[in-house]
């Protein structure tokens, strides 16, 4: 037990003679115990030495009063503070050296969360049923009313059916986002933070390397999970716009998936639930969860691993600039260069 946790209780000590106090402190020799007090008087910081403090009940002091030769150091409680643990090898501050190592990458100061766990998951699940809501149920039914489905369309008509559904469901959430957070306003400055301020176009780029990766990723997901021979191939409405060398059609879907797409997403994943993860979890583990998240949401377990893969890169990005035009920069690229490919 360390000298920390003995009490001390000078009254009832004082009427402890002093042969009684000899033989209780471990029957040391005299001499052992003369040398103990000139050690301590030398070096008093030694007393306090974790390493040699810990199986003794008190350090040895050279003093008159037999009450406070058993009193302990002050401060001794706190000798974590003044001796380096073993997470915090050589280091004054204390500050653990992956602590250091993670306040270099994303910065140190964190978020501050002013909700709790059943705000976050309220939002999405009120965002994952708004959108499919909107999507499936809401459009084709106004549409429906006017006289129309979305499959009698033109290339052209279709295309424009795509943009304004997109539009409608980021309103959607943008809306379901402002309704439960209001009672929190106002938030802190880093909270969606729109900024062209900074080098945050070097995090962009360095972002943009990773492309090729996530794209092999892509190949190794089809490969571990290919499509089921039972499964319908359908051409989606975007590549037969492609085919068909529509170019009203290719620019209103280049809009959907390059602007549109990324600006609902990242303001969802990356400027709500990334953030608010914090709270509860290491940053590390927010970057993970919140891309998890962000690949269940595009429902497409042949593209799992990319999505994933790419949540984590946006993440990063995100957490390190603490501006979401960054990470919606880097997502409408990726969606640019997947667009692109489809020409090949």
């Amino acid at each position: 037990m360390s000298a920390a946790f003995v009490p001390h209780y000078p009254s009832s000590l004082n009427s402890i003679s002093n042969s009684t106090i000899r033989t209780r402190v471990f029957n040391l020799p005299k001499q052992s115990l003369i040398s103990n007090q000139i050690s301590s008087f030398v070096n008093p910081l030694a007393c306090n030495s974790p390493s040699k403090n810990r199986g003794r009940f008190f350090c040895f002091r050279h003093e008159s009063s037999s009450s406070e030769f058993l009193k302990p150091e002050a401060g001794e409680n706190n000798t974590s503070k003044k001796f380096p643990t073993l997470d915090q090898p050589n280091n004054a501050n204390g500050i653990p050296v992956l602590r250091k190592a993670r306040d270099a990458v994303f910065g140190t100061e964190p978020w501050v969360v002013p909700w709790t766990a059943k705000t976050v998951i309220q939002v999405m699940l009120l965002w994952i049923v708004s959108f499919w809501l909107v999507g499936s149920w809401i459009i084709p039914f106004l549409a429906y009313g006017l006289g129309f489905s979305k499959e009698s369309l033109s290339y052209r008509g279709q295309a424009l059916y795509s943009l304004l559904t997109d539009i409608a469901e980021g309103l959607a959430g943008i809306a379901i986002l402002h309704r439960c957070l209001a009672r929190f306003h106002p938030l802190s400055s880093d909270w969606f933070r729109f900024s062209l301020r900074g080098k945050w176009q070097i995090d962009v780029g360095v972002g943009c390397l990773m492309f090729p990766l996530i794209n092999q990723l892509s190949q190794v997901n089809l490969n571990l999970l290919p499509l089921l021979p039972s499964s319908p191939v359908t051409v989606p409405n975007v590549e037969q716009s492609i085919v068909a060398r529509d170019p009203v059609a290719m620019a209103l879907y280049a809009v959907v998936v390059a602007i549109c797409a990324p600006i609902w997403e990242e303001i969802v994943f990356r400027g709500f639930l990334l953030p608010s993860l914090t709270k509860y979890m290491p940053l590390w583990s927010s970057i993970l969860v919140s891309s998890v998240a962000f690949a269940l949401a595009h429902f497409s377990v042949q593209r799992i691993l990319p999505l994933i893969f790419l949540g984590i890169v946006m993440g990063v990005v995100f957490a390190r600039t603490r501006n979401l035009l960054a990470s919606i920069l880097l997502h409408s690229l990726w969606n640019a260069f997947v667009f692109l490919d489809l020409f090949k």
